[in-house]
């Protein structure tokens, strides 16, 4: 049994922003495109104007907030744009109201999950241009398959599981936030609630993350407790324009949805 002195006092899991890609995915659904019109490579898709309002009301939030999450000492993202850049507006915005926060670093352990030849794809390209692999993911299910040249969320797992154990050999006793993308943050809680297969699907069916939603742990007796899952206290005040679409991806699709 792991000693629960070995954990960090507290993690928080932030999903990135709103980015331009989960902007071109709701628009390509919503015109039954195959294609999601986003020209930057995956790990370069910005954040949107939402995005960056987003990421700034969660520092706020962190920093001033009683009922949030104690502010930050150390500060992890994913390496990709959108996540890093929320990131950096989390901690810049802490810093605003006079809270002592660590910089950003990053870790790639942290990267959106990779899909391979599907990148770029909605679920209708999907099946249409790769019928085979689509009748494969149905039979295999999401948990286990993995696309050509992807990863599986089993893949992703992995990842997380060594993350965790870096955490717990570096950062013992601190408070700890991670910014992240939504199956790298789900398998977090595969990993620290110990889900089985069917429970976590059924939470990222029934409770899909938001950008900038906040899952926060804090140390137990026996390790890390779940404090908060997919709140959206800090963001429930920032404004939809009619440049950004709030989007929650309904089914797998290219990295728009991520």
């Amino acid at each position: 049994m792991i000693d629960a002195r070995t954990w960090p006092d507290q993690l928080v899991l932030v999903r990135h922003g709103q980015s331009t890609g989960n902007v071109a995915d709701a628009r390509a659904r919503a015109a039954h495109a195959e294609l999601v019109d986003v020209g930057e490579r995956d790990a370069d898709v910005p954040l949107s104007a939402l995005g960056r309002e987003q990421a700034r009301a969660v520092g706020g939030w962190l920093a001033g907030d009683p009922q949030a999450p104690d502010a930050p000492q150390v500060v992890l993202s994913s390496p990709y744009e959108r996540a890093l850049r929320t990131a950096e507006a989390i901690v810049e915005q802490a810093r605003a109201q006079g809270r002592e926060v660590a910089g950003v670093r990053t870790d790639e352990r942290l990267r959106e999950r990779d899909l391979g030849w599907w990148d770029g794809l909605t679920g209708l390209g999907v099946r249409a241009r790769f019928p085979e692999e689509a009748r494969r993911r149905r039979t295999l299910g999401k948990f286990y398959y993995r696309p050509p040249g992807g990863e599986s969320w089993c893949d992703v797992a992995l990842r997380v599981r060594s993350l965790l154990a870096s955490l717990r050999e570096e950062h013992a006793g601190e408070r700890v936030l991670v910014v992240s993308h939504q199956a790298v943050i789900m398998n977090f809680r595969l990993v620290l609630e110990a889900l089985d297969e069917a429970t976590l699907l059924g939470l990222d069916e029934t409770q899909p993350l938001a950008n900038c939603s906040v899952t926060s742990y804090v140390r137990g007796r026996a390790g890390l407790r779940l404090q908060l899952a997919g709140d959206t206290t800090a963001t429930r005040e920032v404004r939809v324009t009619d440049d950004d679409v709030d989007d929650e991806p309904d089914a797998p699709a290219g990295r728009g949805a991520q």
